[in-house]
Protein backbone atom coordinates (compact mmCIF):
# COMPACT_ATOMS: atom_id res chain seq x y z
CA UNK A 1 0.00 0.00 0.00
CA UNK A 2 1.13 3.54 -0.70
CA UNK A 3 2.82 5.30 2.20
CA UNK A 4 0.97 8.52 2.80
CA UNK A 5 2.48 11.82 3.90
CA UNK A 6 1.03 12.73 7.29
CA UNK A 7 1.31 16.15 8.89
CA UNK A 8 0.49 16.85 12.52
CA UNK A 9 -1.04 20.23 13.39
CA UNK A 10 -0.36 20.96 17.05
CA UNK A 11 2.55 19.82 19.24
CA UNK A 12 0.90 18.56 22.41
CA UNK A 13 0.79 15.12 24.02
CA UNK A 14 -1.27 13.54 21.24
CA UNK A 15 1.17 14.81 18.64
CA UNK A 16 3.99 13.06 20.47
CA UNK A 17 1.93 9.86 20.60
CA UNK A 18 1.31 10.06 16.87
CA UNK A 19 5.00 10.59 16.12
CA UNK A 20 5.87 7.58 18.30
CA UNK A 21 3.15 5.48 16.65
CA UNK A 22 4.60 6.33 13.25
CA UNK A 23 8.04 5.24 14.46
CA UNK A 24 6.59 1.91 15.58
CA UNK A 25 5.17 1.56 12.07
CA UNK A 26 8.70 2.08 10.72
CA UNK A 27 7.92 5.56 9.41
CA UNK A 28 8.07 9.23 10.27
CA UNK A 29 5.66 12.10 10.05
CA UNK A 30 6.19 14.12 6.88
CA UNK A 31 5.62 17.46 8.57
CA UNK A 32 4.58 19.42 11.65
CA UNK A 33 2.95 22.79 12.21
CA UNK A 34 2.03 24.71 15.33
CA UNK A 35 0.70 28.13 16.21
CA UNK A 36 4.13 28.82 17.75
CA UNK A 37 6.80 28.12 15.14
CA UNK A 38 9.59 27.58 17.67
CA UNK A 39 7.63 24.74 19.29
CA UNK A 40 7.18 23.12 15.88
CA UNK A 41 10.92 23.34 15.27
CA UNK A 42 11.69 21.64 18.59
CA UNK A 43 9.09 18.96 17.91
CA UNK A 44 10.49 18.32 14.44
CA UNK A 45 14.01 17.99 15.79
CA UNK A 46 12.89 15.58 18.52
CA UNK A 47 11.15 13.21 16.11
CA UNK A 48 13.28 13.68 13.00
CA UNK A 49 10.45 15.24 10.99
CA UNK A 50 11.76 16.62 7.69
CA UNK A 51 9.25 19.43 7.15
CA UNK A 52 8.48 22.19 9.66
CA UNK A 53 5.94 24.74 8.46
CA UNK A 54 6.20 28.44 9.23
CA UNK A 55 2.43 28.66 9.62
CA UNK A 56 -0.45 26.20 9.86
CA UNK A 57 -1.92 27.61 6.67
CA UNK A 58 1.15 26.44 4.76
CA UNK A 59 0.22 22.82 5.52
CA UNK A 60 -2.99 23.06 3.53
CA UNK A 61 -1.37 24.51 0.41
CA UNK A 62 1.42 21.90 0.27
CA UNK A 63 0.61 19.51 -2.58
CA UNK A 64 2.77 16.78 -1.04
CA UNK A 65 0.53 16.42 2.05
CA UNK A 66 -1.96 13.55 1.98
CA UNK A 67 -3.38 13.36 5.52
CA UNK A 68 -3.63 16.08 8.15
CA UNK A 69 -4.00 15.09 11.82
CA UNK A 70 -5.43 17.98 13.83
CA UNK A 71 -4.56 17.98 17.53
CA UNK A 72 -5.20 21.60 18.49
CA UNK A 73 -7.87 22.86 20.97
CA UNK A 74 -11.51 22.02 20.18
CA UNK A 75 -12.45 25.54 19.16
CA UNK A 76 -9.90 25.56 16.31
CA UNK A 77 -10.94 22.24 14.77
CA UNK A 78 -13.68 23.43 12.42
CA UNK A 79 -11.55 26.11 10.75
CA UNK A 80 -8.57 23.79 10.21
CA UNK A 81 -10.76 20.91 9.01
CA UNK A 82 -12.45 23.12 6.43
CA UNK A 83 -9.17 24.59 5.17
CA UNK A 84 -7.62 21.14 4.83
CA UNK A 85 -10.61 19.64 3.02
CA UNK A 86 -10.93 22.63 0.69
CA UNK A 87 -7.31 22.05 -0.37
CA UNK A 88 -7.88 18.35 -1.03
CA UNK A 89 -6.40 16.86 2.14
CA UNK A 90 -7.80 13.91 4.06
CA UNK A 91 -8.41 14.79 7.71
CA UNK A 92 -8.21 12.88 10.98
CA UNK A 93 -9.14 15.21 13.83
CA UNK A 94 -8.84 14.80 17.57
CA UNK A 95 -12.00 14.45 19.59
CA UNK A 96 -14.26 16.26 19.88
CA UNK A 97 -14.14 16.67 16.14
CA UNK A 98 -16.03 20.00 16.17
CA UNK A 99 -17.83 22.19 18.70
CA UNK A 100 -21.33 21.39 17.51
CA UNK A 101 -23.44 19.48 15.02
CA UNK A 102 -23.75 22.39 12.58
CA UNK A 103 -19.98 22.67 12.22
CA UNK A 104 -19.69 18.94 11.63
CA UNK A 105 -22.50 18.85 9.09
CA UNK A 106 -20.75 21.54 7.05
CA UNK A 107 -17.45 19.69 7.24
CA UNK A 108 -19.08 16.41 6.15
CA UNK A 109 -20.59 18.15 3.14
CA UNK A 110 -17.21 19.67 2.25
CA UNK A 111 -15.49 16.28 2.51
CA UNK A 112 -18.11 14.78 0.22
CA UNK A 113 -17.74 17.62 -2.30
CA UNK A 114 -13.96 17.12 -2.46
CA UNK A 115 -14.01 13.32 -2.27
CA UNK A 116 -11.90 13.22 0.86
CA UNK A 117 -11.96 11.15 4.05
CA UNK A 118 -12.92 13.02 7.20
CA UNK A 119 -12.83 11.22 10.55
CA UNK A 120 -12.60 11.70 14.28
CA UNK A 121 -9.63 10.22 16.13
CA UNK A 122 -11.85 8.25 18.50
CA UNK A 123 -9.89 5.28 19.85
CA UNK A 124 -13.01 3.25 20.63
CA UNK A 125 -13.81 2.90 16.92
CA UNK A 126 -10.39 1.44 16.15
CA UNK A 127 -9.23 -0.72 19.07
CA UNK A 128 -9.29 -4.41 18.02
CA UNK A 129 -11.10 -5.34 21.23
CA UNK A 130 -14.16 -3.27 20.34
CA UNK A 131 -14.36 -4.75 16.88
CA UNK A 132 -14.32 -8.23 18.42
CA UNK A 133 -16.93 -7.34 21.04
CA UNK A 134 -19.23 -6.01 18.33
CA UNK A 135 -18.88 -9.33 16.49
CA UNK A 136 -19.80 -11.19 19.68
CA UNK A 137 -22.79 -8.94 20.29
CA UNK A 138 -23.95 -9.22 16.67
CA UNK A 139 -23.85 -13.01 16.85
CA UNK A 140 -26.76 -12.78 19.29
CA UNK A 141 -25.45 -15.25 21.86
CA UNK A 142 -25.85 -12.64 24.61
CA UNK A 143 -29.36 -11.76 23.51
CA UNK A 144 -30.72 -8.24 22.97
CA UNK A 145 -28.92 -5.21 24.36
CA UNK A 146 -30.71 -3.62 27.29
CA UNK A 147 -28.48 -1.12 29.10
CA UNK A 148 -25.07 0.54 28.82
CA UNK A 149 -23.55 2.15 31.93
CA UNK A 150 -20.47 4.36 31.84
CA UNK A 151 -18.34 6.32 34.28
CA UNK A 152 -15.53 8.73 33.53
CA UNK A 153 -14.13 11.03 36.19
CA UNK A 154 -10.91 12.99 36.46
CA UNK A 155 -9.75 15.27 39.24
CA UNK A 156 -8.64 18.54 37.67
CA UNK A 157 -7.53 21.35 40.02
CA UNK A 158 -9.76 24.40 39.86
CA UNK A 159 -7.96 26.60 37.35
CA UNK A 160 -10.50 28.38 35.20
CA UNK A 161 -7.81 29.42 32.70
CA UNK A 162 -6.78 25.90 31.64
CA UNK A 163 -8.34 23.98 28.77
CA UNK A 164 -10.58 21.89 31.03
CA UNK A 165 -12.56 24.81 32.47
CA UNK A 166 -11.93 27.74 30.11
CA UNK A 167 -14.89 28.58 27.82
CA UNK A 168 -12.52 30.28 25.38
CA UNK A 169 -10.81 26.88 24.89
CA UNK A 170 -14.12 25.01 24.64
CA UNK A 171 -13.67 23.51 28.08
CA UNK A 172 -16.05 21.28 29.99
CA UNK A 173 -16.51 17.61 30.77
CA UNK A 174 -18.74 16.78 27.81
CA UNK A 175 -16.40 17.63 24.94
CA UNK A 176 -13.30 16.41 26.76
CA UNK A 177 -14.34 13.12 28.37
CA UNK A 178 -18.04 12.72 27.64
CA UNK A 179 -17.29 12.14 23.98
CA UNK A 180 -15.62 8.85 24.94
CA UNK A 181 -18.60 7.66 26.94
CA UNK A 182 -21.09 8.63 24.25
CA UNK A 183 -18.97 7.00 21.54
CA UNK A 184 -18.81 3.80 23.62
CA UNK A 185 -22.60 3.79 24.03
CA UNK A 186 -23.15 4.46 20.32
CA UNK A 187 -20.75 1.64 19.38
CA UNK A 188 -22.99 -0.95 21.02
CA UNK A 189 -26.44 0.57 20.49
CA UNK A 190 -28.23 -0.60 17.37
CA UNK A 191 -29.42 2.91 16.50
CA UNK A 192 -28.79 6.44 17.68
CA UNK A 193 -30.54 7.58 20.87
CA UNK A 194 -33.47 9.91 20.28
CA UNK A 195 -34.50 10.50 23.91
CA UNK A 196 -32.06 12.46 26.08
CA UNK A 197 -32.35 13.50 29.74
CA UNK A 198 -29.63 15.03 31.90
CA UNK A 199 -28.51 16.96 34.94
CA UNK A 200 -25.46 19.24 34.87
CA UNK A 201 -23.39 21.06 37.48
CA UNK A 202 -21.49 24.07 36.10
CA UNK A 203 -17.95 25.06 37.01
CA UNK A 204 -17.35 28.65 38.20
CA UNK A 205 -16.41 29.51 34.60
CA UNK A 206 -19.84 28.36 33.37
CA UNK A 207 -18.77 25.23 31.47
CA UNK A 208 -20.08 21.80 32.45
CA UNK A 209 -18.03 20.38 35.32
CA UNK A 210 -20.18 17.35 36.12
CA UNK A 211 -23.13 15.64 34.44
CA UNK A 212 -25.47 12.70 34.57
CA UNK A 213 -26.94 11.66 31.22
CA UNK A 214 -29.70 9.18 30.33
CA UNK A 215 -30.27 8.06 26.74
CA UNK A 216 -32.76 5.79 25.00
CA UNK A 217 -33.28 4.86 21.36
CA UNK A 218 -36.22 3.54 19.36
CA UNK A 219 -35.23 -0.05 20.13
CA UNK A 220 -35.58 0.60 23.86
CA UNK A 221 -31.83 0.35 24.47
CA UNK A 222 -30.69 2.69 27.23
CA UNK A 223 -27.46 4.26 28.42
CA UNK A 224 -26.61 5.91 31.75
CA UNK A 225 -23.48 8.08 31.87
CA UNK A 226 -21.75 9.82 34.81
CA UNK A 227 -19.06 12.43 34.06
CA UNK A 228 -16.98 14.71 36.25
CA UNK A 229 -13.86 16.83 35.95
CA UNK A 230 -13.46 17.36 39.70
CA UNK A 231 -13.71 13.88 41.22
CA UNK A 232 -11.84 10.72 40.32
CA UNK A 233 -13.96 7.87 38.95
CA UNK A 234 -12.96 4.61 37.28
CA UNK A 235 -13.21 4.60 33.50
CA UNK A 236 -15.66 1.71 33.62
CA UNK A 237 -18.15 0.55 31.02
CA UNK A 238 -20.80 -2.16 31.35
CA UNK A 239 -22.85 -3.44 28.43
CA UNK A 240 -25.84 -5.47 29.67
CA UNK A 241 -27.71 -7.96 27.49
CA UNK A 242 -30.44 -10.49 28.28
CA UNK A 243 -28.02 -13.38 28.77
CA UNK A 244 -24.95 -11.67 30.11
CA UNK A 245 -22.98 -8.48 30.40
CA UNK A 246 -19.61 -7.17 29.27
CA UNK A 247 -17.43 -5.27 31.73
CA UNK A 248 -14.55 -3.09 30.57
CA UNK A 249 -12.15 -0.93 32.58
CA UNK A 250 -10.07 1.91 31.14
CA UNK A 251 -12.45 1.81 28.22
CA UNK A 252 -11.07 4.67 26.08
CA UNK A 253 -8.17 2.40 25.06
CA UNK A 254 -9.30 -0.99 26.28
CA UNK A 255 -7.55 -4.23 25.36
CA UNK A 256 -9.33 -6.50 27.86
CA UNK A 257 -12.98 -7.24 28.64
CA UNK A 258 -14.82 -9.77 30.77
CA UNK A 259 -18.11 -11.34 29.73
CA UNK A 260 -20.22 -12.57 32.65
CA UNK A 261 -23.07 -14.93 31.75
CA UNK A 262 -26.35 -14.41 33.59
CA UNK A 263 -27.51 -18.02 33.87
CA UNK A 264 -24.52 -19.57 35.65
CA UNK A 265 -22.19 -16.65 36.46
CA UNK A 266 -19.53 -18.07 34.18
CA UNK A 267 -16.86 -15.67 32.94
CA UNK A 268 -15.05 -15.34 29.64
CA UNK A 269 -12.06 -13.03 29.25
CA UNK A 270 -11.53 -11.39 25.87
CA UNK A 271 -8.10 -9.85 25.29
CA UNK A 272 -7.15 -8.29 21.98
CA UNK A 273 -4.82 -5.55 20.85
CA UNK A 274 -2.62 -3.37 23.02
CA UNK A 275 -3.66 -0.07 24.60
CA UNK A 276 -0.18 1.30 23.91
CA UNK A 277 -0.82 0.93 20.18
CA UNK A 278 -4.10 2.87 20.08
CA UNK A 279 -2.86 5.42 17.56
CA UNK A 280 -1.30 2.74 15.37
CA UNK A 281 -4.79 1.26 14.88
CA UNK A 282 -6.11 4.70 13.96
CA UNK A 283 -3.30 5.19 11.43
CA UNK A 284 -4.00 1.84 9.78
CA UNK A 285 -7.77 2.32 9.59
CA UNK A 286 -7.35 5.84 8.23
CA UNK A 287 -4.93 4.77 5.52
CA UNK A 288 -7.19 1.87 4.53
CA UNK A 289 -10.07 4.33 4.23
CA UNK A 290 -8.00 6.75 2.13
CA UNK A 291 -6.92 3.84 -0.11
CA UNK A 292 -10.56 2.82 -0.54
CA UNK A 293 -9.95 -0.65 0.91
CA UNK A 294 -12.26 -0.42 3.93
CA UNK A 295 -13.94 2.37 5.81
CA UNK A 296 -14.01 1.79 9.54
CA UNK A 297 -13.70 5.44 10.51
CA UNK A 298 -17.35 5.63 11.74
CA UNK A 299 -17.97 9.25 10.86
CA UNK A 300 -21.69 8.40 11.08
CA UNK A 301 -21.25 7.57 14.77
CA UNK A 302 -19.27 10.78 15.31
CA UNK A 303 -22.19 12.70 13.79
CA UNK A 304 -24.67 10.94 16.10
CA UNK A 305 -22.52 11.72 19.14
CA UNK A 306 -22.06 15.34 18.12
CA UNK A 307 -25.82 15.79 17.72
CA UNK A 308 -26.33 14.45 21.26
CA UNK A 309 -23.65 16.71 22.72
CA UNK A 310 -25.06 19.73 20.91
CA UNK A 311 -28.56 19.02 22.25
CA UNK A 312 -27.22 18.53 25.77
CA UNK A 313 -25.28 21.80 25.81
CA UNK A 314 -28.24 23.64 24.33
CA UNK A 315 -30.40 22.37 27.19
CA UNK A 316 -27.74 23.35 29.74
CA UNK A 317 -27.29 26.81 28.27
CA UNK A 318 -23.57 26.19 27.75
CA UNK A 319 -22.03 27.76 24.64
CA UNK A 320 -18.61 28.95 23.52
CA UNK A 321 -17.53 32.33 22.14
CA UNK A 322 -17.35 30.93 18.58
CA UNK A 323 -21.04 29.98 18.80
CA UNK A 324 -22.40 33.38 19.88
Amino acid sequence: MKQYNWVIVGCGAIASELAQAMEKEGRRLYGVANRTYENAVRFGEKYGIPKVYRSIGDVFTDDHVDIVYISTPHNTHSDYINQALAHGKHVLCEKSITLNAGELERAVALAKDHGRVLAEAMTIYHMPLYKKLREIADEGLLGPLRMVQLNFGSYKPYDMTNRFFNPSLAGGALLDIGVYALSFARWFMSEAPDQITSQMKPAPSGVDEQAGILLMNGAGEMAAIALTLHAKQPKRGTVAFDKGYIEIYEYPRADRAVIIYTEDGGQEVVELGNRADALRYEIRDMENAVAGKTNEMRLDYSCDVMRIMTELRRGWGVSYPEEK
